[in-house]
């Protein structure tokens, strides 16, 4: 029944697809008579095209085009992209973008649509503009999305960071209802999600596993990426998938104007990019790689057992573009990254992705963007990492492989903008296969494949329904298939609630046949309505569904995690949040500072949870140790911030609650999650001092309520041997964290007809050297076993200085 529905829906999706593109074609060609006849006037008419820097051909996305006569306007999209729709006339157009230079242009609508493509200049003096939520002029509080921030990368290396590397998962963690469980967390939480319900794109491929180095650092080079935008409500229905947040990287598209060479020496590991022109100005492409050498430096000081071992990173990021002409533009990305860690036992893990896409203009008010990417994510364990004993060693493996095409329409309509698409992903799941050798007979077991088949359909509107209210509404059907070839098991269910389950019955499916079928519609909903004192309130709603899991049952997340679909067993995630928010602008100009408070409440569906002592290593029959049981999360965030100025910077704190109930855990009562924090206060502070031309500083600091853990509540002693008692999930909180870090840039001297632009880095992190504890655990004394220990561990107890040295030509 939902496969029918399915199909009708497509059906119809394909009816209006061919009926907007010919009733758009058949809109041009009537505007085109009515120009050579010269009798029929049209209704409206169109003004689009690509707004770009002047400088290096970047699209630029989120640009302002603001028609002075009607008041309406559009803002590009993710292409640098606009189209306003407007009665005919002559028009004044002013072209506004934060630390470029304001434009205003005149246009006049007579007998047929006009393409006005736009680049934009820098400002000569820029006021060092801190621009996290906001890309053009009052857009915290006249754009209708709200729980949305977006980082430019100017301001996100200048924040202070880890061995003065700038890291865009770090940055992110220092706006309002984001956090993590501790220093050396792999990812990052929102709203009260897990790791794995944020779903991470790198040029619309997902990426599975976000860090280097543990969580130490991302996988996201600061000299390839262009844009960050985070999304934590009022999600669009173009997305799915996930049901905490979406975080959208975008990367460069490569110097369309000249050649150009960036770079970065430090303490930890170096950096390159190359970008320049192709084709005579029609394509452009950028090239950007790093790689840690503290492996390679601390070899000398290495003992002889020790020597030879690995601990390293390294990535590559490429892109480049093509314009065919002026309706048709492709682009090819891909990412590539390993880390490697171990002496003689180690592992290693890394992402590989390749997204390409084609944007093609049907119309003057029909936009295209077809999305094909390959996305994967793969680990190893490794008891023989140096092959000192070919005939005599253990490996694990385990990947999970994505395979997706999307297509993305984009009609604009006077006061509305119509999003509709599809997309299809398989997925391929790898949990684990094993090899063997034993004096050189080999021997390989493990997991069958599983594999998955979601499928997406949705349609969205952008209306401006009056000069103060705005709304934005869209719907999504997604369904998944879990497909074989793969055995289905069937489990007992009359065992104790919180006891593992034993197989009945296995189902082998041969082929694509489908094992099992789930259908979710969400709907989406935001409103805005302005107020006249330059502020607006926003309402948000949607539901999302997830039907991708990471199993762990770990403190935090490890790189060797197991990925699984849904199944006859376990079904998709869903989570239904409602929002509210206030926004406002403020100071000189209006908008000197700009403050928002938002709240809001969600409500989770089918969490995975585990039994105890379950094994989830090269487990068959890992579904008979899972659990499942609901959510809840709530808070307000609360969000201040500067904007210009010689002192500028933000701060936000954030009070939260994040809850579960599963049935055999805890007694069956609400508990909180590992990642439950109370509250959160970070700020960042940015300090360009009129006197010291060359110089800039910016500090940061992080205070947070310490995250759960179960500790016991009573001990059973027998002779000397004491057994600690555990009663209750998550039952105490570990001391709170607070972090203070400072950085101080020095820019290089400016040499006249030198195109070299260069600065050092001084930054230093954990400047008391507070010992923050990543976790809390017990352990007999060693003198007296009786007597039961409590060990608070820190991942870094010390002050960390560190020097970076960057260029450009």
């Amino acid at each position: 029944m939902k496969n029918n529905v399915f199909i009708r829906l497509f059906c119809l999706f394909l009816a209006v697809t061919s009926s907007v593109t010919v009733r758009a074609q058949a809109g041009q060609n009537a505007t085109n008579q009515a120009g050579s006849i010269g009798k029929l006037a049209p209704a409206q008419l169109t003004v689009s095209g690509y707004v770009k820097d002047a400088a290096n051909g970047e699209g630029l996305i989120g640009v302002s085009v603001y028609v002075k006569e009607t008041g309406t306007g559009a803002v590009t999209n993710n292409y640098g992209f606009y189209a306003i729709t407007i009665p005919p006339g002559t028009y004044n157009l002013v072209i506004s973008y934060v630390g470029y230079e304001k434009q205003s242009r005149t246009v006049a609508l007579t007998d047929q649509n006009v393409r006005l493509n736009l680049e934009l200049s820098e400002e000569g003096k820029q006021l060092q503009e801190v621009v996290v939520s906001t890309k053009r002029e009052d857009d915290n509080v006249k754009n209708i999305a709200m729980s949305v921030n977006q980082i430019d990368v100017k301001t996100l290396k200048r924040i202070p960071a880890l061995l003065g590397e700038v890291d865009v998962i770090r940055s992110i963690q220092l706006l309002p209802g984001v956090s993590t469980v501790g220093e050396g967390a792999t990812g990052f939480n929102v709203r009260g999600g897990s790791i794995d319900q944020n779903l991470v794109l790198l040029d619309e491929a997902p990426v599975y596993n976000s860090s280097h180095l543990f969580g130490f650092f991302s996988v996201f080079n600061p000299d390839a990426v262009k844009d960050v935008k985070l999304i934590k409500g009022g999600i669009p229905s173009n997305y799915g998938g996930r049901i905490a947040s979406i975080l959208d990287v975008r990367l460069k598209e490569g110097n369309a104007k000249k050649p150009e060479l960036n770079g970065g020496i430090g303490l930890i590991f170096s950096r390159l990019s190359y970008e320049r022109p192709l084709f005579k100005g029609k394509g452009s492409f950028i090239i950007a790689g790093r790689r840690s050498y503290a492996d390679i430096l601390a070899q000398p000081f290495l003992n002889k057992d020790l020597r030879g071992s690995k601990f390293y990173f390294f990535d590559l990021t490429a892109k480049g573009n093509y314009r065919i002409n002026d309706k048709n533009i492709v682009y090819l990305s891909g990412y590539l990254g390993r880390d490697v860690f171990g002496s003689d036992f180690g592992f290693n893990w890394g992402n590989t992705t390749v997204s390409a896409r084609w944007n093609h203009v049907f119309s003057d008010r029909l936009f295209l963007n077809t999305t094909a990417y390959y996305s994967n994510y793969d680990y190893s364990l490794d008891s023989d990492l140096k092959r000192k004993k070919p005939n005599d060693f253990f490996r694990t493996d385990s990947r999970i492989v994505d395979y997706s095409l999307k297509p993305d329409f984009s009609l604009f309509l006077g006061k509305s903008t119509i999003t509709f698409g599809g997309q299809s992903i398989l997925h391929d799941f790898q949990p684990g296969m094993a090899t063997a050798a034993s004096s050189g007979s080999i021997r390989t077991f493990g997991l069958e494949s599983k594999y998955g088949l979601e499928n997406a359909l949705y349609i969205g509107n952008e209306q401006q329904v009056t000069s103060k209210l705005q709304l934005q509404y869209g719907l999504r059907y997604s369904l998944f298939n879990y497909i074989g070839p793969g055995e289905a098991y069937i489990f007992q269910t009359d065992v104790p609630v919180g006891e593992r389950r034993t197989v009945l019955t296995t189902v082998d499916y041969k082929g694509r046949n489908t094992i099992q079928t789930y259908g979710n519609w969400e709907p989406r909903f935001a409103a805005k309505y302005e107020m006249a004192n330059n502020s607006s309130f926003k309402l948000s709603y949607n539901r999302l569904a997830q039907y991708i899991h990471l199993v762990s049952n770990t403190t935090a997340s490890t790189p060797l995690d197991i990925w699984t679909p849904s199944t006859n067993n376990i079904r998709p995630q869903i989570a239904d949040q409602i929002a509210g928010g206030y926004f406002k602008n403020f100071g000189r100009s209006g908008r000197e500072f700009e403050a928002s408070v938002e709240v809001y409440y969600k409500w989770l569906q089918n969490q995975i949870d585990y039994i105890d002592g379950a094994n989830l290593i090269l487990n068959k029959y890992l579904e008979g140790d899972l659990l499942s049981g609901k959510g809840r999360a709530y808070g307000a965030e609360f969000y201040v911030k500067r904007n210009t100025g010689v002192v500028n910077g933000w701060i936000s704190y954030t009070l939260a609650k994040t809850e579960r109930q599963v049935a055999g855990i805890n007694n069956g009562d609400w508990y909180p999650t590992r990642f439950d924090k109370r509250h959160t206060l970070t700020s960042v502070l940015l300090f360009d001092p009129p006197q010291a031309k060359r110089w800039n500083f910016s500090a940061t600091f992080t205070l947070a309520s310490g995250t759960p853990g179960t500790f016991p509540t009573n001990r059973f002693e027998y002779q000397d041997y004491t057994t600690p008692i555990y009663n209750g999930r998550n039952n105490y909180t570990i001391p709170a964290y607070h972090r203070l870090d400072l950085a101080a840039t020095l820019q290089g001297r400016k040499r006249p007809g030198k195109r070299k632009d260069d600065n050092w880095v001084f930054s230093v992190y954990n400047v008391y050297a507070r010992k923050n504890p990543f976790s809390v655990y017990f352990q007999p004394n060693a003198d007296n076993p009786r007597v039961t220990e409590a060990i608070k561990y820190s991942v870094f107890a010390t002050v960390i200085p560190s020097i970076t040295y960057n260029f450009k030509f």
